[in-house]
């Protein structure tokens, strides 16, 4: 059984004459009378009545009728989804990003306008750290992710900046520290929270770098493998951290965050990809990227 017996059966049941269906899809009427029989031969069981005047669909013809249409239904939305997938209009993309990129600013702001122009394609975050997006990203496991990029980067991938964010002091709400902008020197005798370097060797060296040369030595009492964790230990009042100035989007309750005065590290967000990426998705988002970094 080819598509083609399907498509004439269902034009023969649609016009009820073999002679009106061959006028209307352009074949000879012998031509479909051969189909017709071959696909009646092939099922075991007559389509239609053949009447003084015309054809009518047997109960079986009925019923086949029903189901083909179903048929040929999904076939044109399945070529008609295939096609808006080719062109990067429906799909699945799958991104990965730090969580304190998610809350303000650029990133939300970037995926807000890509479903405003894409609504039927599906989104799929991840909230991993650059490191291990960058490995799910050269895997293949992601399409792309919001990452922190430090130094080149010692991999495949392609990287697009597109905003700097800066640090800042994060200390428990409860110690009582009169300015709201200080000195790294001033507090490097607290405790503080930091993470351990094969967490993310490139910043973890940019942090232990610009402390040394501001000309402080961090007193380190506790690491964590992510912001959020050094953020909660902040927060139950173990120690005070630097962290990324982006976590002002979703300040915790416990947490205050005081500006560094003289002190500042370059936290360049930034949207890395594969080059070999065939997701056609992948470039409709990267080209709304570059948009939205041209616009003031």
């Amino acid at each position: 059984m080819e598509l083609r017996h399907l498509r004439y059966f269902m034009a023969v049941a649609e016009y009820k004459s073999i002679r009106l269906a061959a006028e209307r899809i352009f074949i000879t009427q012998p031509a479909i009378s051969r189909q017709l029989l071959d696909l009646e031969q092939e099922l075991g069981f007559s389509l239609f009545e053949r009447l003084p005047r015309g054809l009518k669909l047997t109960k079986a013809g009925e019923y086949f009728h029903a189901s083909v249409q179903k048929i040929l239904d999904d076939l044109d939305n399945a070529v008609l989804s295939a096609k808006r997938v080719a062109g990067g209009r429906l799909g699945h993309l799958r991104l990965g990003f730090v969580e304190n990129a998610g809350w303000d600013g650029f990133m939300p702001s970037a995926l807000r306008a890509f479903q405003d122009e894409l609504p039927e394609a599906s989104i799929e975050l991840m909230p991993v750290n650059s490191p291990l997006q960058l490995q799910a990203i050269e895997q293949g496991t992601l399409d792309g992710g919001f990452i922190y990029a430090f130094a080149p980067l010692m991999t495949a991938c392609q990287v697009l900046t597109l905003v700097n964010h800066d640090v800042m002091l994060a200390v428990p709400s409860s110690w009582q520290l009169p300015d709201d902008v200080i000195e790294l020197k001033e507090v490097a005798h607290l405790p503080f929270v930091t993470f351990p370097r094969y967490v993310y060797p490139a910043y973890y060296d940019c942090l232990l770098g610009a402390c040394h040369q501001a000309g402080v030595s961090l007193r380190i009492v506790q690491q964590e493998q992510t912001e959020s964790a050094i953020l909660a230990l902040v927060s139950s009042g173990v120690g005070a951290a630097i962290v990324n100035s982006a976590n002002a989007g979703r300040p915790p309750a416990l947490v205050r965050f005081i500006r560094l005065k003289n002190f500042s590290i370059s936290m360049p967000l930034s949207f890395a990809w594969q080059a070999s990426n065939q997701n056609p998705l992948l470039q409709h988002f990267l080209e709304k990227l570059q948009q939205m970094i041209k616009q003031p």
